[in-house]
């Protein structure tokens, strides 16, 4: 392990940590620890900044409490932690998000990919990508904006209801909620992807016609399918977000049993 840190060493630290025997030494050395991530999360932040022209937010450095229930939720050594350091991107759609992925794939040194739109983490879908530099992980968490409405919503259910919902706790009844708004995410999500292929179809199509002859009627049904699509994809899309943004807004005035 780099920078002054063995690993041997913070994996201790990391056991102290979940076992709750921790000195003011200890905290003293997990905090140098998280120190060590700024530059390289700088670095890899101006990265983002320069070649993608977004904002990212986040944090240089995981708060000692995330970093202890992470430890004791999970079986990961402290020198495995991949998110100490991290921040998020939010773009418009699944299409800008796998472009973003490609870029960032050809601009970082990325360490691992791991996509949870097709397999979603109790309901969380995004992709993560772990960028590594001067040998500190970085997460970058890519969101488009519906993904990032559900996440929200489900960060204040944990908050208002129970912690334990971000890990498929919490009652049956917000769990379903949520649940069938991931599904719905996803759909729409889907029916965006469909618009795009038939751009696609359509642009193909168009290209081709001073090469061969094409039936107008299948132009013309192109054409058709791109416009209903279209609307379909813009007013479910604004329809579901509207829906979870409201739910989160009135989340505190809830009452849930188990």
């Amino acid at each position: 392990m780099q920078q002054g840190f063995a690993k041997s060493q913070i994996d201790r630290l990391g056991e102290r940590l979940r076992s709750g025997e921790v000195s003011e030494a200890d905290l003293l050395l997990l905090d140098q620890y998280r120190r060590s991530f700024q530059g390289p999360y700088e670095a890899v932040v101006g990265v983002v900044r320069t070649r993608m022209d977004l904002q990212p937010t986040g944090r240089p450095a995981k708060s000692t409490s995330a970093i202890r229930d992470k430890l004791q939720r999970e079986s990961i050594r402290l020198s495995q932690m991949q998110d100490i350091a991290g921040c998020r991107l939010v773009v418009a759609d699944v299409h800008v998000q796998d472009a973003v992925v490609d870029v960032l794939r050809m601009s970082l040194n990325v360490g691992s990919i791991v996509d949870r739109r097709l397999k979603p983490s109790h309901g969380y879908r995004s992709v993560h990508l772990v960028a590594m530099h001067d040998g500190r992980p970085i997460e970058i968490q890519i969101r488009t904006r519906l993904q990032h409405v559900w996440a929200e919503l489900s960060e204040k259910a944990a908050d208002v209801i129970d912690p334990s919902i971000k890990y498929g706790g919490g009652p049956e009844a917000i769990r379903s909620l949520l649940d069938q708004a991931s599904v719905a995410v996803m759909s729409q999500e889907k029916l965006t992807t469909m618009h795009a292929d038939v751009q696609q179809r359509l642009a193909a199509v168009h290209a081709q016609r001073g090469q061969a002859e094409h039936d107008e009627s299948e132009l013309a049904e192109l054409r058709s399918e791109l416009i209903e699509v279209g609307q379909a994809v813009a007013q479910g899309y604004e329809a579901l977000e509207a829906v979870l943004l409201r739910a989160m807004a009135t989340m505190s005035d809830w009452e849930w049993e188990e």
